[in-house]
């Protein structure tokens, strides 16, 4: 076995997914702590458009920055982008829980076969590669932690269909069939993936923790938990709920709430999941970890929606639709112990100083056609959710609620 030297500054970084939000904001980070930074991309229509505006990222004019286009399902993309990189951050990756559902070679193939591809150039060519962080997901936990009154700390399984009809949408405890209340979820916590997406990416961590082990560098797995902030992708209506309600907003439209509302995330803002990429890659704390990243805090999609309407001056309060889609956890929320100990991580931007900025940065972009319409006819298509219910059976969020959201926003 070759013994390398650990990464330091000198070192060119490869950032797969690189002309994404997350990928931008980890190669401006690491361009300004020295790092010579090559942005390896498909750039992806569904995510950049069909034909891609770059004029406006400053970003790639910096001589620390090379762009190069390319396929990480083809072994002849991964020998040129990998040619002098000390160090690899793997953030490509098609992305969307419902879509996956049926559309599982393609996710198959960018994820699963797009990572064995990178370590496959890694296991049988020369290479300087030092350290590999790989951009995992919270999806791989299902539903996560709960805690039962009588049995404990438990993992639930993914919510049935029958459940879904009958409108029950808290999971129960697996041992005794009793209610449960959501709890931040460890990094030991069993893995238990209810889509295709969580599928792949589960098998992207497997992938990378035993063969990088048997090649000799050190990996870390950051398992993110939901990302948002300035630049995500304002025209992919498969992902980010942020990014879907505002567009709506902007349009002058009613955003539907799925189930009742009540379902909870961990919105962690891009700028700390670059930080922890940062800390992961300038240290050996966290080699061959696997570790969350996110807030460590619960907020749900209820909320968010009210909190957007706010910041964007809408008139018309959310609607709870009770539509759903299979494969969508009902909570999930970080655990951080395990990434303060190890890197001494701590998130820095708080949620409603995250959605003031998010709101601003949308509004100086060009408004994006609502094309969630177009997303729920091939969901309901495919049957992975119900057709809409007519508009007089959908209700609109309670107007204490409302008021409540808007004086916390107020205050801020």
């Amino acid at each position: 076995m070759v013994t390398r030297p650990s990464i330091t500054s000198n070192n060119r970084v490869l950032i797969t997914g690189g002309l994404g939000f997350i990928g931008l904001e980890v190669a401006r980070l690491l361009v300004e702590r020295g790092y010579p930074v090559r942005l390896f991309d498909s750039l992806n229509p569904q995510i950049h458009g069909a034909i891609p505006n770059l004029s406006a990222l400053l970003l790639l004019r910096s001589a620390q920055v090379e762009v190069l286009r390319g396929d990480v399902s083809r072994p002849s993309d991964w020998a040129a982008a990998l040619a002098d990189v000390g160090a690899v951050v793997h953030l490509a990756a098609e992305t969307g829980t419902a879509q996956s559902m049926y559309e599982i070679a393609r996710y198959t193939e960018t994820n699963v076969i797009g990572t064995a591809r990178l370590l496959d150039h890694l296991a049988n060519h020369q290479h300087m590669v030092r350290k590999i962080i790989l951009a995992s997901s919270r999806s791989v936990y299902g539903e996560g932690a709960y805690r039962c009154p009588r049995c404990g700390q438990v993992y639930p399984r993914a919510r049935s269909e029958a459940r879904f009809r009958s409108a029950q949408w808290q999971p129960e405890c697996p041992d005794c069939q009793g209610p449960v209340d959501a709890t931040a979820t460890p990094e030991e916590a069993r893995t238990a993936p209810a889509s295709v997406y969580a599928a792949t990416k589960l098998a992207q961590e497997d992938l990378v923790r035993v063969a990088a082990q048997a090649l000799g560098i050190p990996a870390v797995i950051f398992r993110l938990q939901n990302v948002y902030g300035e630049g995500q992708s304002l025209k992919n209506p498969y992902t980010g709920i942020l990014s879907i309600f505002s567009n709506q907003l902007r349009m002058g439209r009613t955003i539907h709430l799925y189930e009742d509302g009540q379902e909870s995330r961990d919105f962690v803002n891009v700028s700390d999941v670059a930080r922890a990429v940062g800390l992961g890659l300038a240290s050996d704390g966290a080699d061959g970890a696997t570790l969350n990243v996110g807030s460590g805090r619960p907020t749900s999609v209820e909320q968010i929606a009210l909190l957007l309407q706010f910041h964007f001056g809408g008139k018309t309060p959310p609607v709870v639709s009770g539509q759903y889609r299979m494969g969508d956890v009902r909570h999930g929320y970080a655990d951080l112990t395990a990434i303060r100990s190890r890197l001494g991580f701590r998130p820095e931007v708080a949620l409603d100083e995250g959605l003031r900025r998010f709101v601003e940065w949308v509004k100086s972009q060009p408004a994006e056609p609502d094309r969630l319409d177009q997303a729920t006819a091939e969901l309901v298509a495919h049957g992975l959710m119900p057709a809409p219910l007519p508009a007089d059976l959908a209700r609109e969020v309670p107007v204490a609620v409302l008021n409540g959201i808007h004086a916390k926003a107020t205050s801020v």
